[in-house]
């Protein structure tokens, strides 16, 4: 099952348009949609799943009634040949932070990114103009160029952000992504975590 790939800070990152969409703090989860199989697989960024993890156990059936049936009607107007279909969505809810939820919180799924197989990821606008009036889409926070002055905003928290933002720009194998974080979300890993904040950050 595709893995979400790594995305780099704003060091080096190409001067050019994107769209910055909100970097919700939760748990990255993936879902596999087979044509013949239906959604059937289920992932962390790193492991699968199923309904006797006790992690994530209840995302299952909250993306059931909340994302799949809306995401698959897109994905069969939009992309009828598909073959295999991956999506991701952010596990959160209001007391998430680093990967860690809080029991008993109300728990959502954003859904961020598309994966269509042997095409990629579709590009920002694609996702926009698709899947971006469907409940629960990662939200914009930005279109314009990915400057020094857009990553200075992000970083003292001129934008209504917590963690911070996902730049996206281009599109298909010409597709680039980058994150920056707010140094107030900065100071609360140190906070919480110590010397492994890196591990956290960007």
């Amino acid at each position: 099952m595709k893995t979400y790939p790594t995305i780099l800070g704003p060091s080096k990152a190409p001067k050019k348009p994107c769209i910055a969409f909100y970097k919700y703090d939760g748990s990255n989860l993936r879902w596999e949609w087979q044509r013949k199989r239906g959604w059937h697989k289920f992932g962390t960024r790193r492991r699968l799943f199923d309904h006797t993890d006790e992690q994530f156990k209840d995302a299952i059936p909250l993306f059931f009634e909340t994302q799949a049936d809306q995401i698959l009607a897109v994905v069969k107007k939009k992309y009828r040949d598909a073959q295999k279909v991956i999506v991701f969505t952010e596990y959160v809810g209001p007391n998430s932070f680093a990967g860690q939820h809080e029991p008993g919180d109300e728990m959502k799924l954003v859904l961020f990114d598309v994966n269509i197989h042997t095409k990629g990821l579709v590009g920002p606008r694609e996702f926009l103009k698709n899947f971006g009036r469907l409940e629960n889409v990662a939200e914009v926070v930005y279109e314009g160029n990915l400057n020094e002055q857009f990553i200075d905003d992000i970083r003292h928290s001129r934008y209504p952000v917590n963690e911070g933002v996902v730049c996206k720009g281009g599109s298909g194998h010409n597709l680039w992504m980058r994150k920056i974080k707010t140094l107030k979300y900065y100071k609360r890993l140190k906070e919480s975590f110590g010397e492994k904040w890196k591990e956290y950050w960007e």
